[in-house]
């Protein structure tokens, strides 16, 4: 969703590309198209992986669903697990500038840090699974890339809206927000609000890393022009259209 908004603000879809035919993992192609989110129009940033490598992040059958579908998508689906140092090789390997570097390592830093402390072990020894997996990789990555590229000074989160209730993960099923999100908005002072009556987990590690890793102020000017907006489709549905706007702003 975030890729997608920046994408749609602008952000430079031929260094995209360039970033993520380097990488030294395999088992996805990447797709940008545009569709509607309850009839509003939005940019949609697809990472398609092979059957290898499929997961069950858009699927709110296994995220939301009874035991069983839990029991049957594990006989069927091949989990990755990476440590944090086979990512920093990654990051490290790929061909983007320094500035997309920094930030995609500083992405992954929070989110080892958040997991390390969620599951008692020392950074360095932090399995990723959900993270890991190819897509977060891509999706990180390419964030890291399109904003870097926007040159953007100071960014502004008001708000982040996390539902409520439960989630499906390698670990079982955990409460929203999840612990990972937790730490994060616990260390990095993220303006959390929790709509009561929204169920499900609108906010994800890696956007609260996201949001943690950017993050300048939590109050918008008074008066300020609209330079330009960018709306990112989600791949969930829940009640709510699933979108991610970003706007860049300039103060009057």
């Amino acid at each position: 969703m975030t890729a997608a908004a920046l994408i749609d603000l602008g952000g430079d879809q031929s260094l995209l590309k360039k970033g993520l035919d380097s990488m030294t993992v395999g088992g996805f192609k990447t797709e940008i198209t545009r569709v509607k989110k309850s009839g509003i129009d939005c940019c949609d940033f697809n990472v398609i992986l092979d059957s290898k490598h499929d997961g069950h992040d858009h699927d709110m059958n296994y995220l939301y669903g009874p035991e069983e579908t839990q029991e049957h998508h594990a006989h069927h689906h091949h989990h990755e697990h990476r440590s944090y140092q086979d990512i920093k090789d990654i990051i490290d390997k790929a061909d983007i500038t320094d500035g997309a570097g920094k930030l995609a390592h500083k992405i992954f830093l929070i989110l080892a840090e958040a997991e390390s402390k969620a599951h008692a072990v020392p950074v360095d020894e932090v399995h990723f699974h959900e993270v890991g997996a190819v897509d977060s990789i891509v999706d990180i990555l390419s964030i890291a890339i399109l904003f870097d590229s926007l040159d953007i000074s100071d960014v502004i989160i008001p708000q982040i809206t996390e539902g409520t209730g439960h989630v499906r993960c390698q670990h079982g099923v955990i409460p929203v927000p999840v612990p990972a999100v937790v730490n994060i908005a616990e260390k990095y002072a993220l303006p959390l609000h929790i709509a009561e009556d929204r169920y499900g987990e609108l906010v994800t590690p890696t956007g609260a890393a996201f949001a943690a890793a950017v993050k300048t102020s939590e109050e918008l000017p008074e008066k300020f022009h609209i330079k330009k907006c960018g709306l990112g489709a989600g791949k969930r549905e829940y009640e709510i259209p699933g979108i991610v706007r970003a706007m860049i702003i300039e103060k009057v």
